[in-house]
């Protein structure tokens, strides 16, 4: 028994199980959400609000610290200079967790682990839980609109026996005769029988 033993294993052994968290970090970072699994969320953000309150703290200890979870250097720019800041006033409880569901293929259950004080792009705190609703994970075809003036007039029908409408000028070419052509030659016939269940 796994007494007084914190932490998931999920399925990984410990180098992958921390490169899985670096990436989720990474992206994390960079987008202010991310969507995992349940268990994956939770164990994520204990590590994500770490390098967060050391982000705040802003020296060049901590930068070296937080380096061992961000490689990338643009990433720790991020954190250290827009992340960090916003959360200045606050004392830890920098993420939420938001749960979707069961995932469609496995049954697990899949979250949101997102800032608290994100927002979706271009939409108020009332919008993006429509956006949030409306496009929850999967693609979604986006609908371009069109201007009111610019609407295109659906295609009209032309009559059977009508002629389309040319514009006035030049007759149109006389269509030259054709030579007949050679009959074609008809199927040739199978000389052996088609096996059952051949078709």
């Amino acid at each position: 028994m796994r007494h007084n033993v914190k932490g998931r294993k999920l399925g990984r052994t410990t180098e992958h199980r921390k490169a899985l968290f670096r990436n989720q970090l990474a992206s994390l970072v960079e987008s202010g959400r991310i969507r995992t699994t349940l268990s994956k969320a939770k164990e994520l953000r204990p590590i994500a609000e770490k390098i967060v309150t050391k982000g705040k703290r802003g020296t060049v200890d901590a930068r070296r610290q937080v380096r061992r979870w961000l490689s990338q250097r643009e990433l720790v720019k991020k954190l250290f200079d827009e992340v960090a800041p916003r959360f200045q006033e606050r004392n830890g409880g920098y993420l939420r967790i938001l749960k979707l569901g069961p995932r469609s293929g496995d049954g697990a259950e899949m979250a949101l682990l997102e800032f608290v004080d994100f927002q979706v792009v271009g939409t108020d705190k009332k919008g993006a839980a429509k956006a949030e609703k409306a496009g929850r994970g999967r693609g979604k075809a986006e609908v371009e609109e069109q201007p009111e003036g610019e609407a295109k007039a659906p295609a009209k029908k032309a009559k059977p026996g009508a002629r389309s409408a040319k514009p006035a000028g030049k007759p149109a070419p006389k269509a030259k005769a054709k030579a007949p052509s050679k009959p074609t030659a008809a199927p040739k016939k199978r000389s052996t029988p088609r096996k059952a269940g051949s078709e």
